[in-house]
């Protein structure tokens, strides 16, 4: 008798979990396509460039220009919005760092071509100013122009 109440409780459980990802995957894939009329499906992207520099200093603003101008805008010519903020995060170190920061608001279809951009936005960013990360946020959104 226990043996098959087990048995029937595992089964009711993996009925459980089969709903529960096809009410999930029907939201994922239900999203993008419930834009109002005149609206588009689009993804945005905010990508959170701390300008502190590890060894010392920060990414001075002919630095950061010269980022946008030569990565950024050829990566995404149709445009995006940039943000001055101030932010704080804990490393890999444990130390809390206080900055001034950057935020790249892109809107874009969601494609291999902008997610390989995208990637390389941050990886050279990393590399050329010495970051342990940038943080990259993405939401699906509706959108018109």
């Amino acid at each position: 008798m226990n043996v098959a109440r087990h048995t029937l409780s595992r089964a009711g459980v993996a009925g459980v979990l089969i709903a529960a990802t096809l009410a999930f995957a029907g939201c994922a894939t239900s999203q993008p396509g419930n834009c109002a009329a005149g609206f588009e499906a689009f993804e945005r992207d905010t990508l959170y460039f701390g300008r502190a520099i590890p060894t010392g200093g920060q990414v001075s603003d002919a630095d950061w220009a010269d980022f946008l101008d030569t990565r950024v805008t050829p990566a995404f010519p149709q445009g995006f919005t940039v943000i001055d903020a101030a932010g704080q995060w804990r490393g890999a170190s444990g130390q809390v760092v206080r900055e001034s920061s950057k935020l790249v608001v892109l809107l874009h279809p969601r494609d291999a071509k902008a997610d390989a951009a995208i990637a390389t936005l941050i990886d050279t960013y990393r590399q050329r100013f010495a970051q342990e990360a940038v943080l990259q946020e993405r939401q699906s959104v509706c959108a018109r122009f």
